[in-house]
């Protein structure tokens, strides 16, 4: 009985998602852009959705602005995740592989085709900024194929749907779970793995300063570069000023075959993508998930030495 339940949940949930995203794409982008700013007034102003844990990150990533600074960048922030999820909606329909330069500026274009075109194994970051979306998407529409490691959802409906907009253009998706084969495979053949970088990895991740704060790195990250020789790059696509325009781009590079011996470890190139991914949240930090609590618990300590009775023997 919760098993059907569940079903025709899952199933109502989707059917209402699907309308919506019909009314979207039935709508101009512009209107969107509008709808996207009266949603973020009221989820950020209204509502206050999440508010306490957007204004405690950004008082800790922005301590020197002041409280209409901030809330500006909560509100926008707000704006932009609702205006994101236009953009999915519209760019199958608007972006393809002859109108995709109308649409998407490339930023130092040579060196990341070139290092994308290449034999050798890459690992792309990214992180919660921009559209992230779109990366994998316009990578598919220039004829380079990615890999990325998503956790299905569990409506199952909505998973199939998404996964059909992740893939439509290229773009080939992995399990969170037991999918290590695969992802070996990938590198080993020299193909693109897609990454999100800024996500908690626990007390036991690779611990970097994230905007001045202690947060955990999987460490996975860090060792399929070094383990497998394969250059990391730091990749984002940020919004422009209107609407589903974006610049995609490569923010820095790192070789395994040629970095500093400093640079070859776990926790220093973890520390690395995540300055240099900070500085470009810096450029337009109303386009990142304040919302998600990216910054929790602590690193480990030393454990002291317990002091143990001898045994009976």
């Amino acid at each position: 009985m919760k098993d059907y339940l569940r079903t025709y949940v899952d199933w109502i949930v989707y059917f209402a998602a699907r309308t919506l995203i019909c009314i979207v794409q039935s709508s101009r982008i512009e209107t969107c852009a509008w709808w996207s700013r009266v949603l973020a007034w009221l989820a950020y102003d209204v509502i206050r959705l999440r508010r306490q844990v957007i204004d405690e990150n950004l008082r800790h990533a922005f301590p020197h602005c002041d409280d209409d600074a901030r809330n500006q960048i909560g509100r926008g922030m707000w704006e932009h995740l609702v205006l994101m999820a236009c953009e999915a909606a519209h760019a199958p329909r608007k972006i393809h592989d002859t109108s995709w330069r109308e649409y998407v500026t490339l930023h130092r274009s040579r060196e990341m085709v070139d290092l994308l075109l290449s034999r050798r194994p890459k690992v792309l970051v990214s992180g919660h900024f921009g559209n992230f979306e779109m990366a994998g998407f316009v990578a598919g529409l220039l004829g380079v194929p990615t890999y990325a490691i998503a956790r299905p959802l569990d409506n199952k409906w909505l998973h199939d749907y998404i996964t059909k907009f992740r893939s439509c253009t290229g773009q080939f998706l992995f399990p969170k779970e037991g999918s290590a084969p695969q992802i070996q495979a990938v590198l080993e053949s020299g193909g693109a793995l897609a990454l999100l970088a800024d996500q908690h990895a626990g007390r036991k991740g690779a611990w970097v300063q994230f905007f001045g704060r202690p947060a955990s790195c999987h460490k996975a990250l860090a060792l399929f570069s070094l383990t497998n020789n394969a250059p990391m790059m730091v990749c984002y696509a940020r919004r422009s000023e209107e609407a589903l325009h974006f610049e995609v781009g490569l923010a820095e590079q790192f070789d395994p075959a040629c970095a500093d011996p400093k640079m070859q470890g776990v926790q220093p190139l973890s520390q690395w993508y995540s300055e240099v991914l900070e500085r470009e949240i810096r450029l337009a930090p109303e386009q990142y998930w304040w919302v998600h609590r990216r910054w929790r618990g602590k690193p480990h300590g030393k454990r002291k030495p317990k002091n143990r009775l001898p045994s009976a023997a």
